[in-house]
Parts: C-alpha cells; sequence; structure tokens
C-alpha cells in the first residue's frame, strides 16, 4: 500500500478502508486489519481479497451500482479473520476528483440488537459517530494546513512591517494583510476546537495585559484612521500579572473594538484604559460577580449611539444581533465564553446617545512582570537552530526571519532527517519541531533528541495540539504565530 500520505482514520476505533478509483485498497487502518487479517497485507491489496462470493454483485459492479444511485449505508458481506463472511452495513463518503472512496464499516449484523427496532437504531446511531469522526479528521486536516499556510503569511508580513519606515504608502496594507490573516488565524481556531473530540489540558501563560491590549489597538487604529474616529490609550503602569491564552483574547478584544468603531460610525472618541483592580470582599459590576482577591481589567468606551436598555440584557445571547441579516450575532457571545473560560467576566453598560462601556476582568497575580515590548529586546543572535516540520512554506519563512536575525538555520522536512542532521552537526543550540508531521511524529522526535541528547533545548509547535507531559508554555509556540513572537520566543528557549 502506499505510505507518502497520512490516513487520518488510522487510529479510529472502527474499520475503515480507502479505495483509489478502482477497486484497490491504497489505505486501511488498524481497526481493519485486526478486522481482515492477512487478507489486507500486501503492496496494493484488492477489495475482491475480502468480498464474499456470498453478495450478489462483484466489487465493480457494486461500486458501478453505488456511483449510479448512492446510498448509506449499504449491506455488503465480507470476509473477516478466519475465513467466515459476515454481513457489514458499509457507510461511503467519496471526497476527491480522482473517485477515492472511504468506506466506513459498521457494526456487523449478528452483533446488531436483538429487536429490528433495537438495530435500526444502533445502526443509525453508529453510522451517525462514525460520520462526525470522519468529519472532525477533515476538519482537523483543514485546520492543521490553514494554520501552517497562515504562519507562513503572518510570519513574512511582520517580517517586513518591523523592518519598513512608519510613512512608507505600503505599511497599511501590509498592516491590513496581517490584520486578515489574524481574522483567518481565528477561523482556523474555531475549526481545530470544533476537530478536538477531547479537550486537550494546556497551561496558560503568564502576561502582561498592556502589550496584548496595545496590540489589538495597533489593528484598529490604522482602520479607524480613514475617518475621524479619535484614539486614547490609557495604560496601567505597573499592571498585575494575569494567566490568558494570548490568541484567544486578543481576538476577543479585538471583537470589542470591532463593535466600538462600528458604534463611532464616521467620528468619535474610543477610550482603552487597563487598571490593576484589589477587592477586600466581593463585588458586583453589572452581570459579573467578582470574588475578592486581585484582578486585572481593560475596559474599553466609545461615545457611539450607545445600546437600547431593551436590548441590553440579550447582548450576550448567541445569534443575536441587531446589526441585520449579515451578522451572526456571535462576537459578543464569543467573547463572553473566552473570557469567563479565562475564569474572568464580561460587564456591559451604556447609554443611548451616550456610547457604551466594555469591562473585561481577569483573575490576577498580584507580582509585575517586566514591561518590555518586543522592540526593547535585543532579537538578534548567533546560535545554530534546527528547524522541523513537513511544510516547505514553513521552513521557508523560518530561515527567512531567523537568518534576518543573525541565526544560523538548519532545516529538516521530517523526523528521520532532523535526527540524521543532528547526528552529523554537534554544534545544534535550539530544535524547533512541529509536533504534527507523517512517520515519526513531533513528540517522537522530542523523545529521541532527550534520550540521545537530553541537553538540547527544544521549541514545540502546533497549530492544533498542546504538548503533553514534561513541556509547558516557556516551550511551545501555538501556529499561527508573527515574526516576533518567533523570535522572542526563540531567545527565551535560548535562555533557558
Amino acid at each position: 500500500m502506499k505510505s507518502s500520505a497520512v490516513f487520518l482514520l488510522e487510529n479510529a476505533g472502527w474499520p475503515a478502508l480507502l479505495l483509489d478509483g478502482s477497486t484497490n485498497l491504497c489505505r486501511v487502518n488498524q481497526a481493519a486489519v485486526k478486522l481482515f487479517g492477512q487478507a489486507l497485507e500486501g503492496s496494493t491489496p484488492l477489495l475482491s481479497t475480502i468480498w464474499s462470493s456470498e453478495n450478489a454483485t462483484n466489487p465493480q459492479q457494486f461500486l458501478a451500482q453505488w456511483e449510479r444511485s448512492p446510498a448509506s449505508p449499504v449491506q455488503v458481506k465480507l470476509r473477516t479473520r478466519g475465513g467466515g463472511s459476515t454481513a457489514f452495513a458499509i457507510s461511503i463518503c467519496s471526497f476527491s476528483k480522482d473517485g477515492e472512496k472511504f468506506f466506513l464499516l459498521q457494526l456487523p449484523a449478528e452483533a446488531a440488537p436483538s429487536s429490528p427496532q433495537q438495530n435500526e437504531a444502533a445502526e443509525t446511531g453508529l453510522a451517525l459517530k462514525q460520520k462526525l469522526e470522519c468529519a472532525l479528521q477533515l476538519a482537523r486536516t483543514v485546520a492543521l494546513d490553514f494554520n501552517n499556510a497562515l504562519t507562513s503569511i503572518l510570519g513574512h508580513t511582520s517580517l517586513i512591517l518591523s523592518r519598513i519606515e512608519p510613512n512608507n504608502p505600503w505599511r497599511r496594507s501590509l498592516i491590513e494583510v496581517e490584520k486578515s490573516a489574524a481574522r483567518a488565524a481565528e477561523i482556523a481556531n474555531d475549526l481545530g476546537m470544533f476537530s478536538r473530540q477531547e479537550k486537550e489540558p494546556r497551561g496558560q501563560a503568564a502576561g502582561n495585559l498592556n502589550l496584548l491590549t496595545q496590540r489589538a489597538v495597533e489593528l484598529f487604529q490604522h482602520e479607524a484612521s480613514t475617518g475621524a474616529v479619535q484614539w486614547s490609550l490609557l495604560l496601567e503602569p505597573r499592571p498585575f500579572t494575569a494567566r490568558f491564552d494570548e490568541a484567544k483574547l486578543q481576538q476577543a478584544l479585538m471583537r470589542i473594538l470591532e463593535n466600538a468603531v462600528q458604534a463611532m460610525g464616521s467620528a468619535g472618541r474610543i477610550t482603552v484604559q487597563t487598571r490593576n483592580i484589589e477587592l477586600a470582599e466581593p463585588s458586583q459590576d453589572q452581570n459579573v460577580h467578582l470574588a475578592a482577591g486581585a484582578y486585572v481589567s481593560v475596559e474599553i468606551t466609545d461615545d457611539g449611539e450607545g445600546i437600547p436598555a431593551e436590548v441590553l440584557p440579550r447582548i450576550f445571547e448567541p445569534f443575536f444581533t441587531t446589526k441585520g441579516k449579515a451578522h451572526r450575532g456571535l462576537g459578543l457571545a464569543w467573547v463572553y465564553g473566552v473570557v469567563t473560560n479565562h475564569g474572568g467576566g464580561v460587564a456591559v453598560s451604556s447609554q443611548p446617545g451616550t456610547g457604551t462601556s466594555v469591562r473585561v476582568y481577569l483573575p490576577a497575580e498580584r507580582h509585575v512582570l517586566k514591561e518590555n515590548g518586543t522592540g526593547a529586546i535585543d532579537l538578534r543572535g548567533t546560535e545554530t537552530i534546527l528547524m522541523v516540520d513537513d511544510e516547505d512554506l514553513l521552513l521557508t519563512m523560518g530561515r527567512t526571519i531567523l537568518s534576518a536575525y543573525g541565526y544560523t538555520v538548519l532545516t529538516a522536512s521530517s523526523g528521520k532527517q532532523a535526527m540524521e542532521t543532528l547526528a552529523a552537526q554537534h554544534s545544534v543550540d535550539l530544535v524547533i519541531t512541529d509536533l504534527v508531521m507523517p512517520a515519526m511524529s513531533g513528540r517522537e522526535l522530542v523523545e529521541h533528541i532527550h534520550q540521545a541528547s537530553p541537553g538540547t533545548r527544544i521549541l514545540c509547535t502546533s497549530g492544533y495540539v498542546w504538548p503533553a507531559g514534561h513541556h509547558t508554555e516557556s516551550d511551545y509556540l501555538q501556529k499561527p504565530f508573527t515574526s516576533q513572537e518567533l523570535l522572542l520566543k526563540v531567545k527565551q528557549a535560548l535562555a533557558r
């Protein structure tokens, strides 16, 4: 069988077969091998090797009939391990222009419940489960590929922005590209969350809310500067430390800012303010109950048209919108979900005709992180870095950015090639590896490196999975990322 591509259902708990445009089995998963045994061995087994003679048609005739009148599930008999024939209900998914098809095998008829009603319900439920799992796997692949493309776009764009002069006429267009990529990253993140069947434990990095707020405001200032919107940014001089998912929280702030910009029309003022809050006893702000303790807050206030009193109680409802049919009404509902998942709260107050104020509260620790932006840190280096990824786009992007800042960059497109490079090159200071790769995964590569060279520094990246075990946020970089995020994380990893 072919071995160059990754079979998405390899580890599914139920048998799955992938056929090419004819009756060749170009992929089978482990559950299918366990069920059918030696019949699936060989370079390119045929469907006929497991096809029972008790069927009314041969495999070619069966597929031709299905093409003329697609139906799912369909009943066929297949020869299982040991030589016996078993009746299966098969769901078929045809998904490529080359005619490839998934065969998703459901429960054998003899293993089904006794009554016809129970049998029908079981088959329907399992079929839905299998189709959902197929959809989840495909969504995961789309999210991974999307994140890789966005990482390349964000990396190159942010590198150019860091080098281009402030008054360059192309700067605004580049910022729009970066902004669009950030919005696309939100979609990729939603796809990734949809395809994640089990929530993976993920730590949240200790961060400075000032830096995150500045970044979100910068994206919108350039868009709003075409009108008469005035911006006022008031930052807490020594903000408390909060733990948050930087990508998700930045997207939440951007959605609040987007609402504020839209409320402005063609003129007005938007004030963005961060502050520390210490509560000796519980407090209440609108719908938000705040326990005693330390918080860091960002408040976004506009002097736009405001929200009517009868609408205000519904603003966090999913699919509720006052912006017309073109809007899905998920903006503030999504913001609410992100902030509450961080243990915080969102309060909104508004007066029609005078404006709206949105306050985001995050639990905080009273100590203060160094408030240095990436511009205040020397991001250059002379160390040797090995970058490992199965996407050539990302290897090119990483080499371009890191080389521009003085690093010597080696690349490898697989775990095996990375191990060969490490064996031949004894002065690698840092390995940057994707966690999701065919053949040898990033996690397997990390284990090999730890065994062969325990002192080698490693930085993991992914757009989907969070590294398990001993990995923490200090040696993990979420895709997509900007050039500055990559350079800063490299600096931190080399300093460990």
